[in-house]
């Protein structure tokens, strides 16, 4: 994990890095500075499969020393030039659509097994990735109750952000799972 500093103005809904052109030029906007912690970690589930969690890096989001082979997306703002799929899913919410959300992990965890390196990542690495990777924890046999503690320890103590993202696995994830 890195830290670092943007300037976020949220009338926009827009940031940069500190230091960078802004995107915003609209008087009277608040831009606000902020620390993010950026993600770009190898997790190891509980099975001993990898993956790759990673946050947007809003100056160069696809720089890598070895491109993925693919990625899992949570967010529209990743467009990278490797093969990738994504999922509707609103900040600080829920999937929009479950199931797809199930099938597609499960499409990470086989390419993951089959060697593959595979990549998972939102905007900041910290709920919709958090709640995919309890989800990825569950799906590899560990229970849904202790999934959200086990990403918090393994990942990031900021991981899974919202009681909904806490009780979607606990409740949807280990009784879809039968692992409660």
């Amino acid at each position: 994990m890195q830290v670092s500093q943007v300037v976020v103005c949220p009338q926009c809904r827009t940031f940069w890095p500190v230091g960078g052109p802004a995107r915003c030029s609209a008087p009277g906007h608040d831009h606000q500075r902020h620390e993010v912690h950026r993600h770009r970690d190898i997790v190891e589930l509980p099975d001993a499969t990898r993956v790759t969690a990673v946050s947007f890096d809003v100056t160069d989001p696809y720089a890598r020393d070895r491109r993925p082979d693919y990625g899992v997306y949570l967010d529209r703002a990743w467009q990278p030039p490797w093969p990738h799929d994504h999922l509707d899913w609103p900040d600080f919410g829920l999937p929009t659509d479950q199931e797809a959300m199930i099938t597609s992990l499960r499409r990470v965890l086989d390419r993951a097994r089959a060697g593959e390196r595979v990549e998972l990542g939102c905007l900041g690495g910290h709920g919709r990735t958090g709640t995919a990777l309890a989800a990825l924890a569950v799906l590899t046999g560990h229970p849904a109750a202790d999934a959200v503690a086990w990403t918090r320890t393994t990942y990031c103590p900021k991981a899974i952000e919202t009681r909904a993202q806490e009780l979607f696995i606990t409740h949807r994830i280990g009784v879809s799972c039968g692992r409660t």
